[in-house]
């Protein structure tokens, strides 16, 4: 964003008005929307105020901390403009509107720029396509679709649905492995606790019998030690290594393409079927709703590739419109991917044969839901005997560790 000085005559009186704005145009229209009647002068750039400067400094700190604008708030925006352009509100006016009233700050920010650049001259898809990082492929490209029918109210409508059946998946994840999550943790502090409180007073016991300790004994002993000893090197340690994880997986494609491989992997657990489904339930949903509202299918395949995040998955969806671009069917091009089972390529087949394409694609979205859905929802039964497992391993551990050499000093007292 660049600063003007804005030169305006209003009833009569000449004043000189600072204005934030994208460009020359923008600056111009937003003095001429603050200002009712006023009739502007002249707008030249100017240098930001100090104080607006070390604000934006400041703000710039705030957002590498905040992240991620929140999906609650671009839904419940990309809402409000369906419902008020469909209102007849013309669309300048709409993002004054919302972004006036938006509470984050970023978004805030965002549309009243989009705005900005509308004022200016330019098509919301151009504007949009500078924030395609914050929104996503698709959100460009539904605005695209609403620009092209004509229909922005009911693309934006249909973005919104989307956008929800997806932050409801990630939703029921996020709710499923709470719970072990939490006796994971709960697992976690009470070993410690055992280790750091009840261990080093059976040390002192170990020590004076001088015997040979039992391995059990000794790795109780090897845990106390460490943890007792090297405690916030240990906590340093797993902080850097996990943000260390997250900087490389974001800024690193070969770390990232390495990761994506292994946790699709049969070697993960559940960890492997719950990102297939739900990255080809998202990938189908999108897809399927694109063909549905106008949109090319070349181009269509084009933005749902673009909300796989898994890299391998990528990679072998990104085939698919490669394959149409050489002459293939749209059944042969999902068939060479190798992720779809012969009932759902069935299904596809007979939709493209008989012109109801859409209709299949959403029959194949509704399979990886329900999919889905039931590994959610069984989720704790799933790893409920991995729990007991580990949960044995730790209580056996602490028992053999401890009474062990009880035993011996038992035995040796009775000789």
């Amino acid at each position: 964003m660049k600063y003007f000085n804005v030169d305006i005559i209003n009833k009569g009186k000449k004043s000189k008005e600072l204005i934030k704005a994208a460009n020359k145009m923008a600056a111009v229209a937003l003095a001429k929307r603050q200002f009712k009647g006023a009739v502007v002068v002249r707008a030249t750039e100017t240098a930001a105020p100090v104080d607006d400067s070390f604000k934006e400094f400041i703000d710039k700190i705030k957002q590498s901390f905040e992240g991620k604008i929140p999906e609650e708030d671009k839904i419940a925006t990309i809402r409000q403009i369906s419902v008020m352009t469909d209102a007849g509100i013309p669309i300048n006016d709409t993002l004054d509107e919302i972004a006036t009233h938006t509470e984050n700050p970023k978004l805030k920010e965002i549309w009243q720029s989009v705005c900005d650049d509308i004022n200016a001259g330019k098509s919301l898809s151009d504007s949009m396509n500078k924030y395609r990082s914050d929104f996503g492929n698709v959100v460009v490209a539904m605005t695209e679709l609403g620009e092209k029918t004509g229909n922005l109210s009911g693309a934006y409508r249909k973005l919104s649905e989307i956008l929800g059946d997806i932050q409801d998946n990630n939703k029921k994840f996020k709710k499923a492995i709470k719970g072990p999550r939490t006796t994971l943790i709960a697992m976690g502090v009470a070993f410690s606790i055992l280790i750091l409180a009840v261990v080093p007073k059976f040390k002192a016991i170990f020590e004076k019998l001088g015997a040979d300790l039992p391995v059990p004994t000794k790795m109780l002993l090897w845990f106390e030690h460490y943890m007792s000893n090297y405690m916030p090197q240990i906590i340093v340690t797993l902080v850097v290594v996990v943000k260390a994880h997250g900087y490389f997986y974001a800024n690193n494609k070969q770390y990232k393409y390495n990761t994506d491989k292994a946790l699709i992997s049969p070697k993960f657990y559940l960890i492997n079927k719950a990102i297939f489904l739900s990255t080809m339930h998202r990938y189908n949903l999108i897809f399927g709703e694109l063909v549905k509202s106008g949109l090319p299918v070349a181009e269509a395949l084009g933005t749902a590739v673009g909300m796989v995040d898994n890299e391998i998955m990528k990679e072998k969806l990104g085939t698919i419109g490669a394959n149409i671009g050489r002459g293939k069917s749209l059944t042969e091009s999902f068939i060479e991917t190798g992720l779809y089972e012969n009932m759902l390529l069935q299904m596809i087949k007979a939709g493209e044969a008989g012109g109801q394409l859409d209709a299949m694609l959403d029959k194949v979205t509704n399979y990886y839901y329900e999919e889905f859905t039931d590994l959610i929802d069984n989720l704790s039964t799933y790893i409920e005997p991995i729990l007991m497992f580990f949960i044995a391993v730790l209580v056996t551990l602490m028992a053999l560790g401890i009474f062990l050499p009880m035993w011996d000093m038992g035995k040796a007292a009775s000789h």
